[in-house]
């Protein structure tokens, strides 16, 4: 009983930050591809390549962690429903 409860909890807290885990890291990277367009692009500045490769790096990598995170959270939790 009390095992359920705390899984309950758990699968509670997760959903509730799933939209953080994911939104965020996403603006941060579109913000890095931003920046380094405006500054490093458009002017012609190969100092901002960098921005560029941090932020594919950190929006592929947020989907390639987050695809199953989320398809095992959500068995999880219709698992429990059931």
């Amino acid at each position: 009983m009390k095992n359920e409860k705390n899984l309950k909890r758990v699968i509670r807290t997760e959903i509730l930050f799933t939209p953080l885990l994911i939104i965020l890291p996403l603006v941060i990277g579109f913000f890095l591809i931003y920046d380094w367009y405006m500054r490093g692009f458009s002017m012609g500045n190969t100092d901002y390549n960098a921005e560029l490769l941090f932020g594919l790096i950190i929006i592929f990598g947020n989907i390639a962690f987050d695809i199953p995170f989320i398809k095992s959270l959500k068995a999880l939790s219709n698992k429990k429903i059931q």
